[in-house]
């Protein structure tokens, strides 16, 4: 079969044709592999009471077998990515004419490779290829990419750029311009999603250079509400796991997101870029884990915002606890632990001693730099060595544990609650309740300074698992919480947020630190271009919090509604959620999702009860397209969401409505309604209630 790869509509025809044919091929290879495990596991119980008595045929039979389902399983996950690509196989094309050459080579470009037979010369190139670099970084002309062999030079003669849904040729053109802006308005104009949206067809140049850095050991980007930060960050982890296949793995790379629903919000991105999911967590369930065994439970961060919303006027120690100086006093106070902790003397094992004067000495120098609570477990694996020795056989378990027990009496306490409630009261704070493992539970103030003196007392299984950190909403995060992410995390790292996003009554730049704690490997990028919200939205929203140096998009869209509801705070509330129901734009022909966002938790509580009682009397299906989000919530779903500020935080929404109580005129007030407000895309609604 002859084809025109210059005519993107028969090459869509052609690449279908042999895509299918492929996967044809790849299902019976995945059938007969199916065939193949069953008679291997069928000769198995017929014949291993007769294998040879050493293993060595048991041993190979099983290699065999695992192999077989390994293989089937790269089968299967190579169908799923072709019948995947099927929707829309390339949605990009380069002609470009290699140095020396006079006819162009043609390069199309899609969501992954693809090839007649493994191994052969790809029909589409993955965007993540080296070649797929000039799609991203040059118009028509002189142009140059990286290859392994070094840098190749040529000239781009034409780029292209396709639609393609469900199979079918939407629309293709000439681009002798960037990824052409038309596209991208169309793209963003396009109605919100329950899940981010994966950006391949139109990465921008800057950010292409952010996703392909595989340079810098820290990158942190600050980047504008809707500038595509995430992303981005999402799409460069794609790249990187792609470029480093020998060391980098889905299961090396873990993601410090906000919240379990932001979680599910991004889940989809990697595998849809051709990757497998990858561990994502928040930061506090990561620090209530690895402090389970010194409380039975701790404050997470929306304990701490729900406070400081609703007792504005009761003093806060958060960031008290969270500063350089109390940090300096902690250490002042750790120092001070070496003597005070200690109660050296003689240790007697049935025939063997060792002197006070010997654990001193092993205590103070010899094992020095172990930290302070594991340091007498050393001390006693050094007596036990001896005595192994000079009896000539091992310890028991039994024995083992009666020996160290002797020697870790000598500190006078290694309850962590404990020594950290005395370091409060040394520095004039109040102390911890003198409770039970069972009922201790931290405030959010102390749940990281007792983490970083745990880990500063006792030594850590190090997290060598991680090679890739991603932080999201890095504004959110206290220098001391960077500390103990450098202690736990000796790898690379991709950091990223908004400074003016941030959950505090006034703005934290971390950037003015970061360097500090991480040294010269640190990449500084800012993204001030905005591409979320339309004109009317961004700039209203900058106004709230005095934002003026911001890029925006060029997208037009409805003036942003401003009403006030006068009255008790009970009926105006119920007055803004009637007028919700009024305005709310969803259906087949209009928005796919709508928020309403709220200040504190009871607040989004009670309006969600209400609002899906005046719903359902108009007939809206409050079953299948109404929810509301807290924070033990783990999906995000179409239609209505009732939440709080804090929550939607990295959320967007075709049609906004913000209802916030007039009388909170608070630090933390301005910045939930500019959260809020900058999660709309299309329509925002600021609504406030009460006298």
């Amino acid at each position: 079969m002859t084809i025109d790869n210059k005519d993107g509509a028969a090459f869509l025809a052609y690449v279908t044709d042999k895509l299918e044919t492929r996967i044809a091929h790849i299902s019976q290879s995945i059938l007969e592999g199916q065939k193949d495990i069953e008679g291997m596991h069928e000769y198995y119980w017929e014949n291993y009471t007769e294998m040879d008595q050493y293993g060595y045929e048991n041993f190979d039979n099983q290699q065999a077998l695992l192999h077989q389902i390994n293989a089937n399983e790269q089968q299967i996950h190579l169908r799923k990515r072709f019948r995947k690509m099927l929707d829309s196989p390339f949605f990009g094309r380069v002609d470009f004419v290699f140095e020396g050459e006079e006819e162009p080579e043609i390069f199309y470009i899609g969501i992954g490779n693809f090839a007649e037979e493994a191994g052969h010369t790809p029909l589409i190139y993955d965007w993540r290829a080296p070649v797929s670099g000039l799609f991203y970084d040059y118009d028509k002309g002189p142009a140059s990419y990286q290859a392994p062999l070094g840098t190749i030079c040529g000239e781009i003669a034409s780029k292209w750029q396709y639609k393609i849904r469900n199979g079918r040729m939407v629309y293709q053109f000439e681009s002798d311009v960037k990824i052409d802006d038309e596209i991208l308005m169309a793209e963003l104009g396009s109605g919100g999603s329950t899940a981010l949206k994966n950006i391949v067809r139109t990465i921008q140049k800057e950010q292409n250079a952010i996703i392909r850095n595989t340079k810098d050991k820290i990158m942190v980007i600050q980047g504008a509400a809707g500038s595509g930060k995430t992303s981005i960050a999402l799409h460069r982890i794609a790249y990187l796991l792609y470029h480093d296949r020998q060391n980098l793995k889905s299961s090396n790379i873990l993601i410090l997101s906000p919240n379990s629903i932001f979680s599910d919000y991004i889940s989809h991105i990697l595998p849809e870029l051709g990757e497998e999911n990858i561990k994502e967590m928040s930061f506090d369930l990561f620090a209530y884990r690895q402090l389970k065994d010194t409380v039975s439970d701790c404050e997470d961060r929306y304990d701490q915002i729900e406070r400081s919303l609703n007792f504005p006027d009761m003093p806060s120690l958060y960031k008290e606890k969270q500063s350089r100086e109390f940090l300096n006093q902690m250490e002042g106070y750790l120092t001070s632990l070496e003597d005070e902790l200690m109660n050296f003397h003689n240790v007697e094992y049935k025939n063997f001693t060792k002197k006070e004067e010997e654990i001193i000495n092993l205590f103070y120098f010899k094992f020095q730099d172990i930290p302070l609570l594991s340091r007498m477990e050393a001390v006693a694996e050094n007596f036990i060595d001896e005595v192994e020795t000079l009896r000539d056989n091992d310890m028991d378990e039994e024995e083992r544990a009666i020996v160290m027990e002797k020697f870790m009496n000598m500190y006078e306490t290694q309850d962590l609650y404990v020594i950290y409630s005395r370091f409060l009261e040394s520095c004039g704070y109040p102390g911890l309740p003198h409770v039970q493992l069972q009922d201790r539970k931290l405030r959010y103030e102390d749940v990281y300074p007792v983490l970083y003196m745990k880990y500063r007392l006792l030594r850590q299984t190090s997290h060598n698992g991680i090679k890739h950190l991603v932080v999201d909403e890095m504004q959110d995060y206290s220098r001391l919480q960077y500390l103990i992410i450098r202690m736990m995390f000796p790898c690379r790292m991709t950091i990223l947020g908004d400074k003016a996003q941030t959950m505090e009554d006034e703005t934290q730049d971390v950037l003015g630190f970061l360097p500090k704690i991480f040294g010269k490997d640190i990449r500084k990028i800012l993204m001030n271009k905005s591409y979320r919200n339309t004109i009317e939205i961004a700039s209203y929203a900058n106004q709230l919090v005095g934002i003026t140096d911001m890029d925006l998009f060029e997208r037009h869209g409805e003036p942003v509604e401003e009403l006030s509801f006068n009255g008790g705070k009970k009926q105006a509330m119920e007055a803004a959620l009637e007028e919700i129901v009024n305005k709310l734009q969803l259906g087949e022909e209009q928005f796919e999702t709508a928020a309403v966002i709220l200040r504190t938790e009871v607040e989004a509580k009670e309006a969600a009860r209400i609002l899906k009682e005046k719903l359902e009397n108009t007939g809206f299906d409050t079953e299948n397209r109404f929810s509301y989000l807290h924070r033990d919530s783990t999906s995000f779903c179409k239609g209505l969401t009732v939440t709080t500020f804090y929550l939607a935080k990295g959320l967007e929404f075709d049609q906004v409505f913000s209802v916030f109580p007039s009388k909170d005129q608070s630090p933390i007030a301005k910045q939930g309604r500019y959260i809020a407000a900058t999660r709309a895309l299309h329509k925002l609604h600021m609504y406030e209630y009460g006298k």
